[in-house]
Order: structure tokens, then C-alpha cells, then sequence
């Protein structure tokens, strides 16, 4: 049985997107799944724009995702010597050439083919002049002009192209640096590449990857290209979809693992299933199937799958998540944890959703009081106040049953009572119920809050 193994090949120019994450992970899993490996390889021979910070973010996003790569990284930028090698062998077996045409040259032949309407394509004008090369010149890799190259995806199946279709492309510059798509298979024949799960926009690469193989007598990788992820609007995924970095993620209060799980859901499946652990991932992903559309990114979703993993933890995992200092794993910010994990969908919703609990309302929104309070308002909050005052037994049971006897006792809807009582203990409208809210608070702060509220609506 021949072994699996793939690769994830970015380019450090920017940090990892929510896309190239995912096709790493349907990389990795491919080869776990098969009890392969996978490796990273980092495509960094665009000196001008690849960053050292990029790489070492990329790197942390794996290793925040619990994407665990197999051998040490890779990196293109020392490989520059072979890549070199293997283009004087295209050279001298005939399947590359020198090319001594101009960029003038080059411009002309474009405009005239398409004025025809054709599709612009090197016409070979230096295919057979066995020129040398020079700081002028570039190499092109030969391709056939008969037949077709053909090969089978293992997400779109077979696809096929006319050789007459493509083109001799560049695989030397000028400057003496290789390509993209000469180094890619070099790389891949170095380390006994077996499946190259990619985006498809990679398809028309792999036409002219799967000749360069052949020209050098190499087995062709297996090819999976998985259909881009696209907005909710249908259009290209980009930043105002939601789609960020992975470390983004992590800020805005993301688990790792929901993020994982929803990015496998996003472009795979198998059946009905939509909550996969790390294990059964590795498990089980050879047994699901390739969507071949595009899928949906959806913030939502991936919110509905995090809020999933937050309910998986208990209060003590999540305060460690958390780290914010006001959480100390005291029984208060136990009881804190409990009482808002239903309204939290991020890690980041906890602090947003706690801070009462842990500090005083500093000032009330002038919009809030003008729409919650009224010219009575005052009145029944006294008259609150003075009942909860003379609560001997302080709970949620016992607040409730004043809150209720003052409710009626006044003849208003509860709203007239609750939503003061709310903005006065919270600072918001929004919070859980307000009883619990008090029981949790406890007298002393209950009624301290209260001395303020009134003191800020008194005139």
C-alpha cells in the first residue's frame, strides 16, 4: 500500500486566511484519516513581499487550531539551487527552452490575438532556436501541441483540457528565479507528495504541474480541488462577509475547535452529522464526500457551532478560556459563569455579559432613562428600594415575591418596574432575569445601586 502524504503549501505574504485554513485541514485529515502525513510548506520565494511575521503567524494559527504537521517545515527560499538543476534538466531533455522575446514583442502578439478573439497564448516563435541564456532571457516549459492532458480529481472527477489550449509558460524569469509552478513540482517530487488537496482555482496550475511531472518521469500526484467558499451574498468571500484571519478569530472569543468543526462542514460531509470531535475528524474523514459547490461562510453558523463547544465546558474550563482577572474560580464567579452562559455565543460575550456583576454602572445612558422612566419612575423605585430594604432573607425567591408585591400594589405593568430596576442595577435593559440578578449581587450592592439610580433621575 503506497502511503499517503499531503502538503499545505502558503505563501507568507498576509496571515492565514479562513479559506487556505480550510484546505489545510482537509489536507491534514485527508492523510490522518488514511494514516498518512502531511507537511507545511512555506512558498516563500517572493523575497519583496513574503514577511518573516507572516510565517510565524501562520504557524501559530496551526498550532492554535491543533493542526499538528508532520516533519519540520519547509521552506522554498532554500531550495533555489535545485530548482535551478531541474530546469537545465528541462533543458536539455528538451521539454524547456530559452526565450529571448521582448516585452514589446509579447504586448503586440497579445493585442493582435485578442483583436481576433483568441485566447492569448505564447505563439513558440523561440521553441526550436536553441538559444543560451542570458540576464535577458527566460525559460519556457515546452508543451505538447497535440493531445490532451487529462487527469482525475478526486472531488470533481475527470477533468481534461486540448494541449492546443495551453501554454508554453515561464518557468525561469529573467533574474534567474523559478516559478510557481516549476518549483511546486519540484518540491512535491522531493517529498514524495502522494495527493495535493488545494482550492480550485489551482485547476489550471495542475494542467501544466501534471506535464512538468511527466516531462521529468515522475508519478502525478493525486489532485483534489475543493470549490472556493463564497459570502452569504454569493459573492466571493472577503473580509466584510466575516471571513478575518484565523488569530481574528481567536480574538473575537472563538474556540478552536468550533472554528475547526465548521470549517470541515464547509465544503464536506457525511450524512446528516454536524458535530465532529478532533478524533472522529481524523477517523472518519475518508468515509464522507467533497462537496463540489461552493460553500456558504456564514457568521452565524459558526457562532451556533462555538456556543456548541462553550456548553461543553464547565464553568471552571471556561473562566481558564476566559482569562480575564475578574474570574478567580471563586464560587461568586462560578455562579456568574452559570447564570450567563446561555446569553454567550464567544468568549469574548462572558466579559461583555459580566461586567455588571463585577463593577458598578458608572453612568446611565441618558437615551435608556428617557425611554425606561417616566416622571413615577422615581416613586415606585423608593418604594422598591424600601421593601428590599427590610428583607431579612435576601434570595431569588424572596426578591421576586417583592419585586411582584410592588408590581401590584402600584397597579402597573411589570415593565414599569422591571426596566428601571434593570437599567439601575446593570447600566442596560439586557441582562438575566432581574431577580437573579439581585440574588447574585446581594443586598448591600442591590441597594447601593439604587441610592445611585435615584440620585441620577431625583431631578
Amino acid at each position: 500500500m503506497n502511503i499517503v502524504k499531503t502538503r499545505f503549501a502558503p505563501s507568507p505574504t498576509g496571515y492565514l486566511h479562513i479559506g487556505g485554513a480550510r484546505t489545510a485541514l482537509f489536507a491534514w485529515l485527508y492523510a490522518k484519516s488514511n494514516q498518512g502525513a502531511c507537511i507545511l510548506r512555506i512558498e516563500d520565494t517572493d523575497k519583496e513581499r513574503s514577511k518573516e511575521e507572516y510565517t510565524k503567524e501562520i504557524i501559530k494559527s496551526f498550532q492554535w487550531l491543533g493542526i499538528n504537521f508532520d516533519d519540520e517545515v519547509i521552506y522554498q527560499s532554500n531550495n533555489f539551487d535545485r530548482y535551478n538543476e531541474v530546469i537545465n534538466t528541462l533543458i536539455k531533455n528538451g521539454s524547456a527552452y530559452v526565450c529571448n522575446c521582448s516585452k514589446d514583442r509579447l504586448s503586440e502578439l497579445r493585442k493582435a490575438q485578442e483583436s481576433k478573439g483568441q485566447n492569448p497564448k505564447y505563439d513558440g516563435k523561440c521553441r526550436e532556436l536553441n538559444l543560451e541564456r542570458s540576464e535577458e532571457t527566460v525559460v519556457r516549459f515546452k508543451f505538447p501541441q497535440d493531445g490532451t492532458t487529462k487527469f482525475t480529481d478526486i472531488v470533481k472527477g475527470d477533468i481534461e483540457v486540448k494541449n492546443s489550449e495551453l501554454d508554453d509558460f515561464i518557468i525561469e524569469r529573467t533574474d534567474g528565479a523559478a516559478t510557481y509552478n516549476l518549483c511546486v513540482v519540484v518540491d512535491d517530487i522531493d517529498s514524495n507528495i502522494s495527493h495535493v488537496i488545494r482550492g480550485d482555482d489551482h485547476v489550471n496550475n495542475t494542467f501544466k504541474q501534471v506535464n512538468v511531472f511527466s516531462a521529468l518521469n515522475k508519478e502525478v500526484p493525486v489532485y483534489g480541488h475543493v470549490p472556493m467558499i463564497l459570502g452569504e451574498d454569493g459573492k466571493r468571500l472577503s473580509k466584510r462577509h466575516g471571513a478575518l484571519g484565523v488569530g481574528e478569530y481567536a480574538e473575537m472569543g472563538i474556540l478552536p475547535d468550533a472554528l475547526k468543526n465548521y470549517l470541515l462542514r464547509l465544503g464536506w460531509s457525511k450524512g446528516d452529522m454536524e458535530i465532529f470531535n478532533h478524533q472522529e475528524m481524523e477517523d472518519i474523514f475518508k468515509e464522507g464526500d467533497f462537496n463540489q459547490s461552493p460553500a456558504t461562510f456564514s457568521m452565524d453558523k459558526l457562532l451556533w457551532f462555538n456556543k456548541h463547544y462553550l456548553d461543553q465546558l464547565s464553568a471552571e474550563q471556561l473562566i481558564d478560556e476566559i482569562e480575564l482577572p475578574e474570574f478567580d474560580k471563586s464560587e461568586y464567579s462560578i455562579v456568574v459563569i452559570e447564570t450567563i452562559r446561555e446569553r454567550c455565543s464567544s468568549l469574548n460575550d462572558f466579559s461583555l455579559n459580566s461586567f455588571y456583576f463585577f463593577n458598578d454602572p458608572t453612568e446611565y445612558d441618558d437615551q435608556l432613562i428617557r425611554k425606561h422612566c417616566n416622571e413615577n419612575t422615581f416613586d415606585h423605585v423608593t418604594l422598591l428600594k424600601s421593601s428590599m430594604t427590610s428583607l431579612e432573607d435576601w434570595n431569588q425567591v424572596s426578591v421576586k415575591e417583592v419585586i411582584d408585591e410592588t408590581v401590584a400594589s402600584l397597579s402597573v405593568g411589570f415593565g414599569k418596574i422591571g426596566l428601571p430596576l434593570r437599567l439601575a442595577l446593570t447600566g442596560t435593559v439586557n441582562s438575566p432575569s432581574i431577580d437573579v440578578v439581585c440574588s447574585i449581587l446581594g443586598k448591600e450592592v442591590t441597594l447601593e445601586r439604587l441610592n445611585s439610580f435615584l440620585n441620577r433621575i431625583k431631578n
